[in-house]
Order: C-alpha cells, then structure tokens, then sequence
C-alpha cells in the first residue's frame, strides 16, 4: 500500500467519510551548505520524490484532531487552546508530554499558520498522515509533515498564504511547537522545490533561485547512505553548535557569520578559542562552497562538483564534528566505489550521506559500501537513490 492510500485509509477508519483532498510535501536532500541556513548564509538543497501524505476533512466543530500512521492514537486539540499549548517555552508541550512530538508537527502548523494569517476561529479539521520519507536519516521528514499540514490548512481554511510565508509557518512550528532550533531551509526546500532542480536559497533575504542539476542528462545519480544511526534535532548537539556559532558572531562584532569571509579566517583565529574558531571556519568556508557550487553547477555542470562536497563533508567532520564513523564509512567506501563526490547531509550526528555516482556503477557502489559496513560491524545500511522534484502539491 503507498503512503498515500495509507493516509486515506487512515482517514476513513478515523472520520467514518473520505477525505475532502488530500496533500503532499516531499522530503529534502542538501546538496551542499550544511549549518549554514541558521547563520543567515546560503544552501542548496532539492526536493525529492519521497512524500508525507495529509488526508484533510473538515469536521463541524471547532476541534483540530491528527492521527498518522506512526502512532496509534489520535489527537485532539481544540484550536481556540493551540495558542495555551504552544505559546510558551520552545518545546514546552512536547516536554512536559501534553502532545507527542509528530502531533507538534501538523498541531504547531495549525497554531502558527492562524497566527501568521491572523485568523481567530475557523472551522476544524481532520488529518491523517502518512509518509514514505525515511525518518531520522536526514532527508527532513519533519518539513515534510509541516508542508502537506501547510498546504492542506492554507486551502482549506482560505489562509491566504504564499509557499513563503507556508516556509515561515513550518520553521515556526519546528522552532517553537517542537523546540527545534533549525532555520528555514527544510521547509523552503519542502515546500518550494522544483523537478530537476535546486533551490537555491539565501538565508538572509529569503530570495530564491532554481538551479539547473542536470544529473539525469548526465548519467548520475545522487545515492543516499542511511546509516540508521539516529538523530534529533531538539538534542543537546544541534543546539551547542547553534550557540557555538551565535557565540562566533557575537565575538567578531557581525550580524551573523554570514558576514564573516574566508578573508577574514585570520582575524577570527585571534579572537576566538579554538573550538568556536572551527565552529565558525566551518559555517565561513561553506557558505563559500555553497556560492562556488551553484556557479560550478551553471558554468560546468554537475560532474565538476565532487571536490566541494568531499571539503564540505570533512569540514563537517574536522571543524564542526557533527560526523559519525558510520557517516565518514559512508562517505570513504563510496569515493573508494568510484563515487565523482560524497558527504553527510543533514544536522549531523546520524542520519545519512550522499554520494554522486555513475548511474550505471550505482549497483557496484551500493555493494562496495555494503560490504565496508559489515567488515566494521556496523549496521547494514539502507541505500536509494534519489530524484529530484517538485514541492508541496495537491493529490487528489
């Protein structure tokens, strides 16, 4: 069964009725520019095939009830309470255990996108959620979720919205409703994604680009490496970066280390320990890979891309240390397979890398890493290629 049968499956076991439409957003791959979306600077990130499903209906009360097909359990939340719930300390309703973390997903949708379009009462709503998005392996299963609840909340409920301002409400409800500090380029990637292309994204003024990839007219394909070593972005790791970074900026006397150059690396070595110093060389130095990508991308095509992400994913593992020894496996085995480029993708700490590789040496590679994996004990990981596609849509 797809996910998007199970979602209206779900729906009608639920409601007793069909729903009125259903929605999807895809889940995401960072192509480059890791850490840097929070510092104001830029990413290119793209959409991919692999969707969240939210099968919507309205009800005839003022009740906004989710289920999903990774709990058993529905949840109900009057909306005229959403704000109680999840206007306080970032996390709050998930910490103390009022609401599961996936339901702060589509409820904090619910909650911000009201707030944003300044909506103070309107009809409830029915969802249930379905997903073909690995989660935990660092594809953005959550910006996934948050765009389908966005999409479907923004049609139903006349919000108004543009997918920018969906963008806006899906960080929100990460950053608050959730307690995740991430910045906006999951959501913009989920939500605004393009077929064949990247978006790219400056962080600071929130302008967009599409970039041609060309990998298909190539003959390559991007593989994802999941090491099922799993990740939360609310845990300690993300946020001591974020401070770490936030600590950086602070020091060097610049709105964000989006205005620090590679020009300037010297400087902030003298001001800066040595741990913050690494910290902010990483997000400084791939800022600038991010830059020398999309030219790369648009001057030579994407074959001349490998050497940046080998330096972005040993940035990541020398100077931010968000790696694993499964990630830098994935990574080594892959490049040793014949792979043109590969690093993690994702906060780190878990999840998966990507590799560039031949389409027709795809087979051979995901053997050779395979066979890396069982020589080092680890767990057998889960390897697909990806494609990259289109952003929030309307299914059904």
């Amino acid at each position: 069964m797809t996910a998007l049968s199970r979602a209206t499956e779900l729906f009608g076991r639920m409601t007793g009725y069909a729903p009125t439409r259903v929605w999807s957003a895809p889940g995401r791959v960072n192509l480059i520019g890791e850490h840097t979306d929070y510092n104001e600077g830029f990413v290119l990130p793209f959409a991919i095939e692999h969707r969240t499903y939210a099968a919507v209906g309205h009800r005839g009360d003022g009740i906004i009830r989710v289920a999903s097909t990774f709990d058993d359990s529905p949840v109900e939340v009057a909306l005229v309470e959403l704000s109680a719930l999840f206007g306080g300390a970032p996390g709050e309703a998930v910490r103390s255990g009022s609401v599961p973390e996936w339901a702060a997903y589509p409820l904090g949708v619910a909650w911000a996108g009201l707030a944003f379009a300044g909506t103070p009462h309107t009809s409830g709503v029915d969802i249930a959620i379905s997903s073909d998005v690995p989660i935990g392996a660092g594809l953005s299963s959550s910006a996934a979720i948050e765009g389908a609840a966005a999409g479907a909340l923004n049609d139903l409920w006349l919000l108004g919205l543009d997918p920018l301002d969906m963008a806006k409400i899906g960080r929100t409800a990460e950053n608050q409703a959730v307690g995740a500090p991430t910045g906006i380029m999951d959501q913009v990637a989920s939500i605004m994604g393009e077929n064949d292309a990247a978006t790219f994204l400056d962080c600071r003024s929130l302008e967009t680009q599409g970039v041609d990839l060309g990998f298909a007219r190539e003959g390559l394909s991007v593989l994802v490496i999941d090491t099922h070593v799993s990740h939360s972005h609310a845990t300690g790791g993300y946020r001591d970066r974020r401070d770490a970074c936030m600590r950086a900026a602070e020091t060097l006397d610049v709105a964000a280390l989006r205005d620090v150059t590679t020009g300037d690396l010297e400087r902030a070595s003298a001001q800066l320990d040595d741990v913050t110093f690494r910290r902010a060389r990483h997000v400084v130095t791939e800022n600038q890979r991010v830059l020398d990508a999309v030219d790369t991308l648009r001057a030579e095509g994407p074959r001349a891309l490998g050497g940046l992400l080998v330096a972005s994913h040993v940035s990541m593992r020398d100077d931010f240390e968000i790696s694993t020894p499964e990630l830098d496996l994935a990574v080594e085995s892959a490049l040793a397979a014949g792979a043109l480029g590969a690093r993690m993708t994702g906060g780190g700490f878990g999840g998966a890398a990507i590799a560039i590789v031949e389409s027709d040496r795809v087979g051979e590679t995901t053997a050779a890493i395979a066979a890396a994996f069982a020589d080092a004990d680890f767990t057998d990981p889960h390897q697909f290629t990806v494609v990259p596609s289109h952003g929030v849509l309307r299914d059904v």
